[in-house]
């Protein structure tokens, strides 16, 4: 398979790129700055994105992602945080600002849409606690899963903002911990990890076994 990041910028927010074995399209996943970096590594591997997906709508993750995205490419969010796009002052519900680009086309998704994309099935899971409408989204059954800000290497995504949920917060870690363990985990910010070492190491799980 295809695999990449960029993750030169403030946050330290990754963006994966992606794509199965054998296709000419790729997935870009959180792309919250420098929409003309992000593009120049597709074409070095001589790609071109089919699909934006979203796994919240926080500025370092989705500031970019409609200019990135222009007139053709689709903008995949959940429909709670697709919000932020359509009337960010409900979405946010403090006084932090979240600026976005207009997404021309945004396709708001639910919990278990399956989407078929760059020769991959791709799951989204309704992991809300961080946004309203945060998701994870699990590549392939088993190839990896895309966490977002709710896991990352030893540590969890926030849930003080204006718009979380730290009840909901507990309920989606502990749907990531029913994933198996040997399943990679790509978080949105960090190194890459597993679910099975999260599971044994992550302080912030261990009350949730």
């Amino acid at each position: 398979m295809y695999l990449d990041v960029f993750d030169r910028n403030p946050y330290g927010t990754n963006c994966w790129l992606l794509a199965g074995e054998g296709s000419d399209e790729a997935v870009v996943v959180d792309p919250g700055f420098e929409p003309d970096a992000v593009r120049a590594l597709l074409d070095a591997a001589d790609r071109t994105a089919s699909a934006v997906l979203l796994t919240h709508a926080h500025l370092d993750h989705a500031g970019t992602a409609g200019d990135f995205a222009g007139d053709e490419v689709p903008v995949f969010c959940h429909v709670a945080d697709a919000l932020a796009f359509t009337d960010p002052v409900a979405w946010r519900r403090d006084d932090v600002p979240n600026p976005l680009s207009p997404a021309k086309d945004l396709r708001p998704i639910e919990d278990g849409d399956v989407l078929r994309l760059a020769g991959f099935d791709i799951e989204a899971v309704h992991t809300p606690g961080h946004t309203p409408g945060h998701c994870i989204f699990q590549v392939g059954g088993d190839v990896l899963v895309l966490s977002g800000d709710l896991v990352f290497a030893g540590s969890i995504g926030r849930s003080d903002f204006g718009n979380s949920d730290p009840g909901a917060m507990g309920e989606s870690l502990r749907r990531f911990l029913r994933l198996p363990d040997d399943l990679p985990v790509l978080p949105g910010h960090g190194p890459r990890t597993d679910v099975g070492t999260e599971r044994a190491t992550n302080p912030y799980l261990r009350g949730l076994r």
